[in-house]
């Protein structure tokens, strides 16, 4: 049975993939694969380890029939797949959730003090030797402690945020979700509360929904405007949740304060202009690289390769339409 890996992973996941030997790897490395070259190395294949780039789109998935049987994303999110059409051609589609939790959150606190304390633009002061004197005016920002933490999106990423903030730096968390989380609001002291609510009250607010039609754009102009002037704005979801132009122009225009963005609407390119602005704060999509992080996806999307080639079984992590 064949597995094409489209991109170099973690030697964990390869290594228990190698334990079995009815399983032939195709390991791709380098840059993404176009759709052409998608198609053409899906065919025989029987799974596909994809990552976030990856288009597999319903060209890709029916070029993989009759033989491709599972479609093993290496990330949570899975917006790159089109999971209607797999399903409709019996092709399982599985993914990495839960393991990567603490890492986001992780990244999400950094971009909120990197942002706040204008560590980036600091830095590039001192490397440029602009650095001559001490000034009690250069650089300055607000401090976290007791400040309000807004966070979109109260799942596992955003109620383990919601602790560290709350341990912490005492901050007062309020959040915004399509259901209400008990535990995490007796367990935090998290306040549950309308999305104007929270973009008029926070001074930080945080980002950690999942991609769909509702999600898209859920932050514009209109959202935008609705923030404080001293407001700070970090996403580590997708890139699609915020309108980036209508970012730049909050940016450039002073409406919030700054921001931290670690996923791009049309990534990897980012929209023109951000990037000479020095109120916000660009990492290249790192939200999980941690170690710890991606080594356990590595084995997370080798389990589910084995569940369903090996064992017979639908994938452990099995999305459904």
């Amino acid at each position: 049975m064949k597995v094409l890996i489209t991109r170099e992973i973690p030697r964990a996941g390869v290594d228990l993939l190698r334990k079995h030997p009815s399983l032939e790897l195709d390991i791709r490395k380098g840059p993404p694969l176009s759709e052409a070259e998608l198609i053409k190395a899906v065919d025989g294949k029987d799974a596909i380890v994809s990552v976030l780039p990856d288009q597999i789109n319903e060209k890709v998935l029916n070029a993989g029939k009759p033989t491709l049987r599972l479609v093993a994303n290496y990330a949570v999110g899975f917006d790159n797949i089109d999971i209607k059409t797999a399903a409709s051609l019996g092709i399982y589609v599985s993914n990495t959730p839960g393991n990567l939790t603490e890492s986001v959150a992780e990244h999400a606190l950094a971009l909120m003090i990197s942002s706040a304390r204008n560590i980036v633009q600091a830095d590039k002061y001192v490397r440029a030797g602009s650095y001559k004197y001490w000034s009690p005016m250069l650089f300055l920002g607000p401090v976290l402690t007791k400040k309000t933490l807004g966070i979109i999106g109260f799942g596992r990423i955003g109620q383990y945020l919601a602790k560290i903030a709350k341990g912490g730096f005492d901050m007062r968390i309020l959040y915004h979700d399509i259901q209400r989380f008990d535990k995490g609001e007796q367990e935090i002291g998290a306040m549950y509360t309308s999305l104007d609510d929270l973009l008029e009250n926070s001074d930080f607010i945080s980002i950690h929904v999942n991609l769909m039609p509702s999600t898209k754009h859920l932050i514009g102009e209109r959202e935008l405007k609705k923030m404080k002037p001293t407001a700070y704005l970090i996403n580590t979801s997708r890139g699609q949740v915020i309108d980036e132009a209508a970012l730049y122009t909050a940016l450039k225009d002073g409406w919030i304060e700054g921001a931290g963005i670690d996923v791009y609407e049309n990534e990897p390119k980012i929209y023109s202009g951000l990037t000479e602005l020095d109120n916000v704060t660009l990492t290249p999509h790192i939200g999980s690289a941690t170690r710890e992080a991606r080594v356990e996806m590595s084995r997370m999307v080798a389990e589910n390769v084995v569940e369903v080639l090996i064992n017979g079984r639908p994938p452990k992590n099995l999305i459904k339409p």
